[in-house]
């Protein structure tokens, strides 16, 4: 299966820049906005239920609320495929991405759980976008998928000596190191930047919409 056959979305450089965001944005919220998850809402839920048991309603409305939101993202993602489709809906999703990542960057720390609920909601909606890796299943904003598949696509290999499920496993780790060092940058950002290291991930993603659009441009 050569590269050039995968759609725009797919290809390695939009997703590595993709990937590299969904580490920043989690980094982010846990150091800068409450501790909380913009992406891994299992430990989201993990810790909201936590607070249900000792009773502690403020500090479960704040796991809670980006449950939702990601909930709400899904839905977003999916009404925006439906109405726009073909490639432009996952253009359509980055577009909105990037707007409403700039608007956090503005929020004050009064307002961390509306923060966390806005980078929750763009999270889900480019997870939900945005699944394939030149062919292969994946996730741009956690790694417990793309461990899984790289370790069980090495493992095949070293079963059969299969090539291509080497280059899956290859490409699995390599996007969970890129995952790492978004969240690395994130730290750093943070450090120099505190509330707008934001709109290093607005950057991300504006880079991955303008390499699609420029690979969709030259297949025509």
């Amino acid at each position: 299966m050569e590269p050039q056959t995968h759609p725009a979305a797919e290809r390695l450089l939009p997703v590595a820049l993709l990937t590299i965001s969904g580490g920043l944005q989690d980094t982010y919220t846990y150091l800068r906005r409450g501790k909380v998850f913009a992406n891994a809402q299992t430990g989201n839920i993990v810790l909201l239920g936590q607070s249900l048991f000792d009773g502690d309603w403020s500090r479960a409305a704040r796991y809670l609320l980006p449950v939702l939101a990601f909930a709400l993202g899904v839905a977003a993602a999916e009404r925006l495929r439906v109405r726009l489709g073909g490639p432009r809906w996952q253009r359509g999703v980055l577009l909105w991405e990037i707007l409403l990542l700039f608007l956090v960057g503005f929020i004050p720390h009064s307002l961390d759980q509306l923060a966390n609920a806005l980078v929750s909601f763009s999270c889900a909606m480019q997870v939900q976008a945005f699944r394939k890796m030149e062919g292969f299943v994946f996730a741009s904003t956690m790694c417990i998928g793309n461990l899984r598949g790289g370790v069980e696509s090495l493992c095949a290999f070293l079963r059969t000596g299969d090539s291509q499920e080497r280059r899956k496993a290859r490409l699995y780790f390599f996007v969970i190191v890129l995952f790492a060092l978004g969240a690395e940058a994130g730290s750093l950002a943070v450090e120099l930047l505190d509330l707008p290291a934001i709109w290093l991930s607005c950057l991300l993603l504006a880079l991955s919409l303008a390499s699609q659009r420029n690979t969709f441009s030259s297949s025509k």
